[in-house]
């Protein structure tokens, strides 16, 4: 999965979609995470954690060559309501059923969550598994028609998550933290309340996102760390005349405690 430079620059594309409008991708979006988990030690990655290629409220962020042969990164918008329960609810339901009331109290004017963000090898250091995924899923957040997003934090990306506007909601778990002692990991449920706006952004990440959500399909050349790459953006979601969040919406079940069944395996954590 060689990079390809420019001006000593990596130049990638960094492209948005639905998930049931690109099957394909999805196939390599999975394949690219799994050799990354595969990578840094975890063998057991069940089929279940890839149900969301099926799922018709799941959006794909994909980072990739120009031509679309080498996948270097991903991340994911599920949107609440689709024919699976918000990550977050998966993994937490059962420690405090509260998720699912906050969930669904959010949910009635259109909510997701920001998820499944990995970066290959090649491309680390560059801030495509970190901050360039992050704003790009942010800015397509109001094209799907949702008004909020959750996400679920390890320790060392909830900064992260505060400078591109989202806060830690105490209301459930530990004051907003989940401890799971078999895989010695702390997670922290954090909110972004309104992705219009961005009123808790920095100034520099608020200007960011807002034009990649004007703008949509824009060359960048973006800057972490004094290291440069030069990111194709491709953020027009296409075929969206099929997408009703009303109809999702109306669809989603209430859930309880009862419905949740943590598998350690599935947990997915930003």
């Amino acid at each position: 999965m060689a990079l390809i430079f420019k001006e000593e620059r990596p130049v990638v594309r960094l492209r948005a979609f639905r998930a049931i409008d690109d099957p394909e991708t999805c196939e390599r979006f999975i394949k690219g995470h799994a050799h990354v988990l595969t990578a840094i030690g975890v063998e057991k990655v069940t089929s279940s954690k890839n149900e969301w290629m099926y799922n018709p409220a799941a959006f794909v962020l994909i980072v990739e060559s120009l031509d679309g042969e080498n996948v270097y990164g991903g991340a994911r918008i599920h949107v609440a309501g689709g024919t699976q329960p918000l990550p977050i609810e998966e993994a937490t339901g059962k420690m405090d059923g509260r998720i699912f009331d906050l969930v669904w109290q959010f949910a009635q004017e259109g909510t997701g969550e920001g998820c499944g963000l990995w970066n290959s090898r090649e491309i680390a250091g560059y801030g495509i598994g970190s901050i360039f995924l992050t704003r790009a899923a942010i800015a397509i957040a109001p094209h799907i028609g949702i008004k909020s997003l959750f996400a679920l934090c390890a320790p060392y990306t909830v900064n992260l998550t505060k400078s591109v506007g989202y806060r830690l909601e105490t209301s459930v778990g530990n004051n907003g933290t989940f401890y799971y002692p078999k895989l010695d990991l702390l997670a922290t449920t954090m909110i972004l309340d309104d992705v219009n706006d961005l009123g808790l952004a920095s100034e520099e990440n608020r200007d960011a996102i807002l034009a990649l959500r004007n703008q949509g399909d824009i060359v960048r050349i973006e800057e972490l760390r004094s290291k440069q790459i030069e990111i194709h953006y491709e953020l027009e979601l296409k075929n969206l005349k099929n997408w009703d969040l009303e109809e999702i919406i109306a669809k989603m079940p209430r859930r309880t405690a009862d419905d949740a069944d943590i598998d350690e395996n599935d947990l997915q954590i930003m």
